[in-house]
C-alpha cells in the first residue's frame, strides 16, 4: 500500500509540474509582453514626437546669421552666380520710388542695342515732361536733347523729366512705355513688381521688392555692363546746372560702380549698390531706411560681408577645353571640346574645395561634325550638387570620310579573299569523269 501510494504521489507530482511547465511561462510571458507595450521605446516616446525635427523647425535668423540690416527690407546677392548670400524681409512690397528708373534705363538700352534708339538721336521735350514733379535734369518744352544726356540725366541726376521724355519718344507715350516695363518684368522672373510710370514717383499700387531689385539689376548689369560707366559717374551738369549722384559710396573707393538710389515719403529711403573686387561683383539692396544717412552704410556693411565671407570659385572657364572624345568615321580620330560659357559657384571662404566641375562625356561621337556644335556638357556641382549645366561645342568641323573604318576595310578585304578562295576552288577542282 505504502508503495501504491508513493506511486501515485510521484504521479501526481509529475503532472503538477507538468502543467507549471505548460501555463505558468505563458502567463509570464504576457506579462512581459503588457510591461513591454507600457513602457514605450525612447524613439516612440510621445515627447519626441511632440519635438518636430531640425529640418522642419528653421532656427532663427539670428542664431543662422547675426547680421542685421536696419531698413525694412535687404538682399544681398552674388552678381556672377545670382547666388543670395542674405536676406531681410526679401518680398515684402514697397513703392520702388526712382528704383523704377533702373528699369526704364534698361528698357532704354534694349532699345539701343536692336537698333531702335541711337545715343546722338535727339528727343523733342514734351510739357507733360517738364511739368512732372520731384527730381529733375531741368529740360525744357521744346527742348531738342541727346539720348546720351538723357541717359545721363536719368542715371545720374535721377530726373523724371529726362525719364518722360524718352518714354514718349521710344513708344510714343508713357503709358505704352510702362506696358514694355512691365512686360520686362515678367521676361526676367520678377514676380512681386509692378509699375506705373517710368520714373518712380508716387502711384497706386506699384511696388516691387528687394529680390526683385537684386534679380533687376544682376541682369542689368549682365546685359547691358558698359551702362556702369554713366552710373559710376559721381556729377552731371545740363543747361548749367551741375548735379551730384546721390549714391555717396561711389566716393569712398571701395569698388562701388552704380547703381541706384530712391526716395519718396511713402517708402523711406533706397539704395541698391554694386561693388566690384578681384573678379567679384555683389549688389546690396537695402529699401525702407527711415533716414538718408542710413542706406549708404546699411549698404556697404551688406557688401563687405558678401566680399569678406564669400568666394565665388570658376569651375568652369569659358573656352577651357575638354576631351578629347573619340570620332567615327570622320576624316579626325578624335576632336576636342570647348565650354560654352563660364560656370562659376559661390561658397564661404576656405571652402573652395566644395566646387566642382563633372564632364559628361560621350564614348564616342559620328562624324559629320560642325565647328559649334553641342556634343556634351560639364556638370557645375556644389557639395555634390548640381547647380549649373555648361554645354561643350566641337572645337572644329570634322568631314564625313570616304574611306571606311578599318575594322570594316579589313572585314571587306577578307571577305573579298574567302570569295576568292572559294571561287578558285570552284574552277581548279578535277572534273567528275562520266560512266
Amino acid at each position: 500500500m505504502k508503495i501504491r501510494s508513493h506511486k501515485n504521489l510521484s504521479i501526481i507530482t509529475v503532472a503538477m509540474l507538468f502543467c507549471f511547465m505548460i501555463f505558468v511561462p505563458e502567463g509570464f510571458s504576457k506579462t512581459a509582453k503588457k510591461s513591454s507595450q507600457a513602457k514605450p521605446s525612447r524613439a516612440e516616446s510621445p515627447q519626441s514626437k511632440a519635438l518636430p525635427s531640425s529640418k522642419e523647425t528653421p532656427a532663427p535668423s539670428s542664431s543662422k546669421n547675426p547680421l542685421q540690416c536696419d531698413s525694412q527690407s535687404a538682399v544681398l546677392m552674388d552678381g556672377v552666380t545670382g547666388d543670395t548670400l542674405f536676406e531681410q524681409n526679401p518680398d515684402l512690397k514697397i513703392p520702388p520710388a526712382s528704383f523704377v528708373k533702373v528699369l526704364t534705363l534698361y528698357v532704354v538700352f534694349d532699345a539701343i542695342r536692336a537698333g531702335q534708339l541711337k545715343m546722338e538721336d535727339m528727343v523733342t521735350v514734351s510739357e507733360k515732361a517738364w511739368k512732372t514733379q520731384g527730381s529733375k535734369m531741368f529740360i525744357h518744352v521744346g527742348d531738342r536733347v541727346k539720348v546720351e544726356d538723357l541717359i545721363k540725366g536719368i542715371a545720374i541726376a535721377s530726373g523724371n523729366d529726362a525719364c518722360i521724355a524718352i518714354a514718349e519718344h521710344l513708344a510714343g507715350s508713357e503709358e505704352v512705355f510702362v506696358s514694355k516695363m512691365n512686360e520686362k518684368t515678367k521676361a526676367l522672373g520678377m514676380k512681386n513688381s509692378q509699375f506705373k510710370n517710368s520714373h518712380g514717383m508716387p502711384s497706386d499700387d506699384q511696388y516691387t521688392t528687394a529680390m526683385d531689385m537684386a534679380i533687376l539689376s544682376r541682369r542689368y548689369i549682365e546685359d547691358h555692363s558698359a551702362a556702369l560707366t554713366i552710373h559710376s559717374t559721381t556729377e552731371f551738369e545740363y543747361n548749367g546746372i551741375k548735379q551730384g549722384n546721390r549714391n555717396i559710396l561711389l566716393q569712398k573707393n571701395i569698388g562701388v560702380d552704380g547703381l541706384k538710389t530712391g526716395h519718396i515719403e511713402e517708402s523711406g529711403y533706397h539704395l541698391v549698390a554694386t561693388a566690384k573686387r578681384d573678379g567679384q561683383r555683389m549688389i546690396a539692396v537695402v529699401m525702407g531706411c527711415d533716414k538718408v544717412k542710413k542706406r549708404a552704410p546699411e549698404a556697404q556693411k551688406l557688401l563687405e560681408y558678401g566680399f569678406k565671407n564669400f568666394s565665388t570659385v570658376e569651375a568652369v572657364k569659358k573656352g577651357a577645353p575638354f576631351g578629347p572624345v573619340k570620332v567615327k568615321r570622320g576624316k579626325l580620330d578624335q576632336l576636342s571640346l570647348t565650354a560654352s560659357e563660364d560656370g562659376r559657384v559661390t561658397v564661404p571662404k576656405g571652402k573652395e574645395n566644395l566646387a566642382s566641375a563633372i564632364p559628361q562625356l560621350p564614348a564616342f561621337v559620328s562624324a559629320p561634325i560642325q565647328k559649334g556644335q553641342v556634343l556634351a556638357k560639364v556638370l557645375v556641382q556644389k557639395e555634390g550638387k548640381t547647380i549649373k549645366e555648361v554645354n561643350l561645342f566641337a572645337s572644329s568641323d570634322v568631314q564625313k570620310s570616304l574611306i571606311p573604318p578599318w575594322p570594316v576595310l579589313v572585314g571587306g578585304l577578307l571577305g573579298l579573299l574567302f570569295l576568292g578562295l572559294i571561287g578558285f576552288w570552284f574552277f581548279r577542282r578535277p572534273a567528275r569523269r562520266k560512266l
